[in-house]
Order: structure tokens, then sequence, then C-alpha cells
């Protein structure tokens, strides 16, 4: 591709000689290590480092051209140098370009909000599977293109990596997971979506975003990626969902809302805790189904599902039946049961209202006592971790805080942390054990029969630290410990 039909939407802050706009391009990168001979480089200032400062080390790779945001004096660079405004809202627009719009050739489905992306992701892509579609998913846990199964760093990757998975895929149908930061940072510049999808906004990220307007504002970015006619699905039973579906509203977009007030079109009314049956109406027709994910939280993710696939012409009979054969996700609300009648649950909650949401579960299922093992990222919003503690401190009969990722904070900060928070909302039922594998083993040699024990904040995650015990995630501790104890005959159930 020439270097001006890549260019040609941007909006440059120099002037690109004539006789540079026809070199051919067949890459981009925005890592100097994958440049190979031909590619365009471009410069990115990141948190940790500067890609400007790679741009000779691009060029000695063979970059025939890079774009940046500084300065660089006239004709000191062998190739050319087009300047932006902004790097990163410019690999979009020149990924977007060199892959041909990959998103118009597909029907694209974008799902955002706090908690619930990746399970409602997979419920619908198994829904949507299950009748006859093909679909690729980009999220937290993986990205899965043509069938492939690929490594996730990040819930919504790179602008580069997305268009590419996107131009690669042959699936009819694609599924993305669009966290604030990925809106925020231009990762999905170029990409338009036929269905947006809100779940909901709670408290987090503040450290990046600093107040809830601000969060609220990032995620409303998405839906300015919408085709033309296309349709938002947003769960309005919270104040920020409310706010949304008025603004798309007013915007003339087309909204259809999730709740549990009968103006919705799609209304909750009923949840049948023990068999985790739902009750909804809609036009007029009250609808049951059962639920293969226990807890309220998921009810919300379900039913959003349920109504995407709605609106992509499976009729409602054929969703149901698909939900009958779901296996669950991995690292949300997971159970293992062990043999001496205590359940364990592995879930990635990391907020107060998704640790609520766990607890609660547990206590409607008929728990007798409820242990509750997590941490706090290190050097991550730290406004949270009070209202976590408060609830529980309130819902649990014992809580253990432990590590989660540490991140740059030292071993003994974190500690110092932990103690400090136990002592302030602790209530007398905390216990700081910072290994996060002997936190597990404490609950689980102290558990006696119809005791629940949760664990929450790394999910399907591996640990970033080495622990005591020879295992690499929550699940994998719980299962080695079963085996240590001769529990055996496990029954997972997802």
């Amino acid at each position: 591709m020439k270097l001006k039909q890549l260019i040609n939407t941007l909006d440059l802050k120099n002037t690109l000689k004539s006789e540079s706009a026809n070199i051919n391009i067949s890459g981009i990168a925005d890592n100097s290590i994958d440049v190979e001979n031909n590619y365009i480089f471009v410069a990115i200032k990141g948190l940790n480092t500067d890609g400007h400062d790679y741009i000779s080390d691009a060029i000695k790779r063979g970059a025939s051209a890079i774009i940046g945001e500084i300065d660089i004096e006239k004709n000191s660079l062998p190739v050319p140098y087009i300047q932006v405004s902004n790097s990163r809202k410019a690999l979009g627009v020149i990924a977007n370009s060199f892959y041909n719009s990959p998103s118009k050739q597909k029907l694209m489905i974008g799902i955002t909000g706090t908690n619930g992306k990746t399970t409602t992701s997979f419920i619908l892509k198994h829904i949507l599977e299950s009748n006859g579609m093909t679909c690729s998913l980009i999220g937290t846990i993986q990205n899965e293109i043509n069938g492939e199964v690929y490594h996730s760093k990040q819930t919504t990757p790179s602008s580069l990596s997305l268009q590419r998975f996107l131009s690669e895929s042959r699936d009819e149908i694609a599924i993305v997971e669009v966290s604030s930061h990925g809106l925020t940072q231009y990762r999905v510049e170029g990409i338009r979506f036929d269905i947006c999808i809100f779940t909901n906004l709670e408290q987090e990220h503040l450290d990046y975003h600093g107040t809830m307007e601000n969060y609220f504002k990032s995620k409303l970015l998405l839906f300015n990626h919408l085709k033309e006619n296309g349709q938002a699905v947003v769960n309005v039973d919270n104040f920020w969902g409310e706010k949304l579906a008025e603004i798309l509203k007013e915007k003339e977009i087309i909204v259809h809302t999730i709740g549990q007030a009968r103006e919705n079109e799609v209304q909750i009314k009923k949840f049948n805790y023990e068999k985790s049956v739902i009750s909804i109406e809609e036009s007029n027709e009250t609808i049951h189904f059962s639920m293969p994910m226990t807890g309220v939280h998921n009810l919300y993710n379900f039913v959003m599902a349920y109504r995407v696939a709605q609106l992509l012409g499976i009729q409602k009979e054929d969703v149901i039946n698909s939900l009958r054969n779901f296996k669950g996700v991995k690292g949300r609300f997971e159970i293992l049961k062990l043999q001496n009648d205590v359940t364990v649950v592995v879930d990635y909650a990391h907020t107060a209202n998704a640790v609520f949401y766990c607890l609660n579960t547990a206590k409607q299922h008929g728990a007798k006592r409820v242990t509750h093992i997590f941490g706090f990222r290190g050097n991550r919003d730290e406004s949270k971790r009070k209202e976590m503690i408060t609830i529980s401190s309130e819902l649990s009969n014992q809580f253990i805080l432990t590590f989660d990722d540490l991140n740059s904070v030292t071993i003994p900060e974190m500690i110092q942390t932990l103690k400090d928070l136990n002592n302030l909302y602790g209530n007398q039922k905390g216990l700081v054990i910072p290994d996060r594998t002997l936190a597990i083993k404490w609950a689980i040699e102290q558990s006696k029969p119809g005791d629940w024990i949760i664990i929450t904040g790394k999910g399907h995650e591996d640990y970033n630290q080495k622990f005591t015990l020879p295992t690499s995630s929550d699940e994998k501790t719980v299962l080695y410990l079963t085996e240590e104890f001769n529990k055996t005959n496990i029954e997972t159930i997802n």
C-alpha cells in the first residue's frame, strides 16, 4: 500500500514531500523490534517507555517511514517523518486503512462495562455458535479467531492487533470486550459496531480516570463507534445505565433496555436463587428459563446475551435451548465441590459490588459459613478498598486479606497495607495471610461441611509472583490442596 493512501485521513502537522507519497508500505509496527523492511513505525509515548526513543532502531531494522508526535528537524531522518498530534489515534487510523476496514466486512458486537463483559461475551458466543453462526471473540481471557485460541494480554488489544485479528477472521461475527482504557487510548479507532452492550458501571479504575463521571464518559465513547442504524443494549438497573440510555435516545440511537422496571423492553420479573430460574417479560409475554451459572450478577449477563441473540434473528426458544449446554466461564463464579461438602468459588470479582454479589449468592444458596479470601493490586485504585472490606465483613463469617498482584509495591509495603486496612475496617472478622496459597490452605483446613470459601480477585489469571505452594492460579491451588488432603472425587461445576 502506498504511504499516501495510509495517511490521507490523518491530521498532519507537517507536509509530506511529493516524492515520499508513493513509498510502498508492507507493514505497520508500534514496537521497533517488530519492524521489517518497508514498514511504517508509529512512535507512541507509553507509561514506562517512549516509542520516539526507538526511531533510530526502527530505521535500522528497515522502516521506510515514521509517525510520531514530537518535533523533529526537517531532513534530520533518512526516511519521511510524519508528525501528528496523537500517535495512538493515528495508529488506529492507518491500521484500519492497511487492513481494508475489516469491521465493515462482518457483524460487530462491542461490550463495555465494569463487570460482566467476559461472561456476557462467552454466553453470547455460545448462543450464536449453537445456532449455526461462527464467532470470533476478543477479550480478557482469550482471543479466539477462526476456532484458534490465542493468549490475551489485555482486555482490548492495541488497535494494530485488533485490526489484524479482524482482517484474519473468517468468522461471520466478532465479539469484542472494550475496556475504558481501550477507549481512551484509541484501541478501537476505525472499528465500527453493529451492536454495543453496556453491562454496568461501578467504582473502578479511578486511579486512571479520576472521577466516576470521567469513567462514564470513557465508556460512552464506545457508542460513538456504532455503524449507521447501529443499536445499543443497556442494563438500566444502575444509575449510569439509566443516564447512558437517556443520552443515546437523545442522539436518536436505537436503545434496548434491560431492567426490573415495567417500562423496559425486557423486564426482569423474578429470579429463583435456589434453582437459578429467571422470569422475564417482553411483548406482554412471560418467559422462564434456567440459567447454567448462579448469581444475580450473572442474571443480567444472560438476559443481555438473550436480547442480543434475538436482535440477530435467533428465536427465543432456540436461545433458551442453547443455554442448557453452556459450560460456564473459567474464573467466573467457578465452583469446586470438595468431598467433605465444602464449596469453593473462584471468581474475578475486584469491585465492591462484584464482591457483594459473590458473597450474597453463597448465602442465598444456604452456605452455613462463608470465608472470603481477597486482596488488592498494588498501585491501583485505593479508593475502593474500604468498601470492599466493609462488604466482606458484613456478608462473610471470616475474611482473609492476602496478596493479589503486587505490581511495583514491595512485599513489606503490601503486608503493612493489609494489616492497616484490617485494623481499620476488619470488624474483628479479618485475618491477614500474605501468601495467597497459604491463605487458601488455611481456609480449606478450617472448613466444615456446608461451608463456602469464596476466592476473589484473580479468577482465571495466573499468579504474578511465586508463593509457598507449587501452584500458578487459585483453581490449581484448590485442586492441589484437595489432593494433598486426600479429598478425591472433586466435582467441578461450571
